[in-house]
């Protein structure tokens, strides 16, 4: 069986309030879902296209714990709590 990631490049954050609140809610419902955190932040090197602020990258142990994951009420209600505060590119992408 394929694992399953969430990966998720920030293009604006304006305020890291906000962002820190929904931090802590969406790790949270990853531990419940048994994710695991590759990338959270960290230095980053443009070498072709868009620069991002930030990525984060969540391995699941497959493609529908990552999706059950992404459309639970837990993760959901994190995700909420950014809304007007990010502008980000948001992926659920199955592993080889």
């Amino acid at each position: 069986m394929s694992k399953g990631y969430i990966v998720c490049v920030y293009e604006s954050i304006s305020d890291n309030e906000v962002l820190k609140d929904y931090a802590v809610k969406a790790h949270e419902a990853v531990k419940k879902y048994n994710g695991e955190f590759l990338i959270r932040g960290g230095k980053n090197i443009k070498t072709e296209g868009k620069k991002f602020l930030r990525t984060a990258i969540i391995e699941f142990s497959s493609f529908e714990i990552a999706k059950n994951f992404f459309y639970s009420k837990e993760y959901q209600a994190a995700h909420n709590i950014l809304k007007d505060t990010v502008v980000r590119h948001h992926q659920i992408v199955e592993g080889i």
